[in-house]
Parts: structure tokens; C-alpha cells; sequence
């Protein structure tokens, strides 16, 4: 039984990978330095003559809030390209089971919380990342019709903000979480006075470290099949200024944080519903403050 993780080096690919190798299964994990997976026939080719028994979809065109904002036609179109091209591959290579990796931010702007999955576009989306919201979207449908018109037991994931080792931390295009660790890290490092930060730090987001991700898609792979995406997340939220104050501590920055009211908040709170996962039998197992401890130190190595 041979998997395959698309997107394996990236920050919930290469956790996936991990958490495989640690249960002694045969896990390929590539990145686009392998396949182009844009590349409709070189996808094709690949599928076919490596014929996986599962497909684990990590590989997105992925980015902040900022980014997300700016370039939402690389976000929409990429994003489409890729999923598509690896389910259809997979179809046609009759790999038998696949698991697509969404997000969070498929979910309405303003819908109740925590997020259930029933509430998938029951209201407007966040419009700083409708674009790759949107494609998300499209791939948990492409899913599902393909459990409808073909019977594949294909399923869908909805991870929350994820974090860990191998994120991306660049500050223009990277998540909140990696960001502020790259922002405190370098002040602490240069004697900063002061750490500019986005938005007005009110937002709440719920955050899980790739490796607890990881072994929920385990779990599912295992023992979930339904054309319903299944959400993924901690059950803990916090404020993005209680966040700020919490890296700020753990990196030993005792400058002034300042907050730049033009910057963008996004969504206002997003939290999921973890409900069906955790019957599975999954649940977080690494705090927030182990989390970020454990990524401070592995961005101060490897950074």
C-alpha cells in the first residue's frame, strides 16, 4: 500500500508524512519540484504510474489574509487546477481512496459559532479570501460528485488555522501565527523598541499544530466516509492581541506592541465545531503554549 501526500513539504504535508512514517507505512511525499501538479498530463503521468492506494491532498496555493487579498486570481485558478488535476488522476488511475485537505475559511463570515458543517454556504463569504475559499469549496463538491456518480469512498477535511515546523514565515504572505513568531523573534534578536502588528488584534481564531492535524487525517482515513467535510480543530480560541502578547513572552520580547488599524482583521471569529472527529476518538493533544514553544524553537534553528 503505497500513499502519497501532494504537498509533503509544506507545513500539513510534511506532518502527514511524518506521522505515516512513524506508523510504518510506505509514504511518497512530493512537492512542485517533483510533479507540477498545474501540469494537467504530468499529473496524469504520475498518478498513473505510481499507483497509490491513497491520495492525501495537502498541495494549495496558500497565504495570509494580506496576500490573499491582493492575488485572489492565482488563489481561485491555481488552487482549482490542482485539486482537480490530482482527483481526476486519481479517478482515472482508480486509486482507491483520496483525502482532500480545505479550510476553515470555506465557512460564512458572519455564520453562528462554534462552525458546524451544516452551516457551508449558508451566508456571505470573508471577502479579503473569498478567492480561495470559493476553490475550496469547489473541491469538497468535486468529491462529493465523485462518491455520487462513481461510489468512491472519497472524503473531505476542514483543518482550522494550522501551525508547526516547515511554515511558511515570510511577512507579507504568511499566516497570523508565523508571523508574529518571525516579528518577536527578530525584535527580541535586534533590541526592537517596538513590534508593529496588523489589524486592531481583536479577531478570535482557534489554532492547531500540524502534527495533531496529522493524526486526525489518520483517524479519518480509518474511520470516516461521508460526502459531508468533516472539521478538524482544538476547541480553544484566543484573541490575535492575547495571541500577540502570548509570543511576546514566550520569545522574551518586553518592548511595546503597536497595532496598525489599516491592515485587515478578516473574519471576525472562527471556531470550529469539532464534534464528529472527536467521536472518532481524536482530540488535541498539544497546547497552544507547547505549540508555539516547540515552533519559536524550531524557527530559531532552522530560520
Amino acid at each position: 500500500m503505497t500513499i502519497l501526500v501532494a504537498g509533503g513539504t509544506g507545513l500539513a504535508g510534511s506532518a502527514i508524512v511524518r506521522e505515516l512514517e512513524r506508523v510504518n507505512k510506505k509514504v511518497i511525499g512530493i512537492s512542485s519540484k517533483d510533479v507540477d501538479l498545474l501540469d494537467r498530463t504530468k499529473t496524469f503521468s504520475f498518478i498513473k504510474d505510481l499507483k497509490p492506494t491513497l491520495i492525501i491532498d495537502a498541495a494549495a496555493k496558500v497565504g495570509g489574509v494580506g496576500s490573499n487579498n491582493a492575488y485572489p486570481v492565482e488563489f481561485l485558478s491555481q488552487n482549482l487546477q490542482i485539486q482537480s488535476n490530482l482527483m481526476d488522476a486519481a479517478h482515472e488511475a482508480k486509486v482507491e481512496k483520496f483525502v482532500f485537505l480545505g479550510s476553515s475559511c470555506i465557512y460564512p463570515r458572519n455564520c453562528a459559532q462554534p462552525i458546524k458543517e451544516d452551516y457551508l454556504l449558508t451566508g456571505e463569504l470573508e471577502q479579503t479570501n473569498s478567492a480561495y475559499a470559493v476553490a475550496k469549496i469547489a473541491g469538497i463538491e468535486l468529491i462529493k460528485s465523485y462518491r455520487k456518480e462513481y461510489g468512491h469512498t472519497w472524503i473531505s477535511v476542514m483543518p482550522t488555522n494550522l501551525y508547526g515546523p516547515n511554515d511558511n514565515f515570510d511577512l507579507e504572505n504568511s499566516h497570523v501565527l508565523p508571523a508574529l513568531i518571525r516579528k518577536f523573534v527578530e525584535a527580541k534578536r535586534n533590541n526592537s523598541p517596538e513590534v508593529v502588528l496588523w489589524g486592531s488584534g481583536t479577531p478570535l481564531r482557534e489554532f492547531l499544530h500540524a502534527d495533531d492535524l496529522a493524526k486526525a487525517i489518520l483517524i479519518c482515513v480509518e474511520k470516516y466516509d461521508d460526502s459531508q467535510q468533516i472539521n478538524i480543530g482544538s476547541g480553544d480560541e484566543i484573541s490575535i492581541k492575547d495571541l500577540g502578547q502570548k509570543i511576546a513572552n514566550l520569545t522574551g520580547f518586553t518592548g511595546k506592541v503597536v497595532w496598525d488599524a489599516n491592515r485587515p482583521d478578516g473574519t471576525p471569529r472562527k471556531v470550529l465545531d469539532s464534534t464528529k472527529i472527536n467521536k472518532l476518538g481524536w482530540k488535541r493533544a498539544i497546547t497552544l503554549d507547547q505549540g508555539i514553544a516547540s515552533t519559536v524553537k524550531w524557527y530559531q534553528e532552522n530560520k
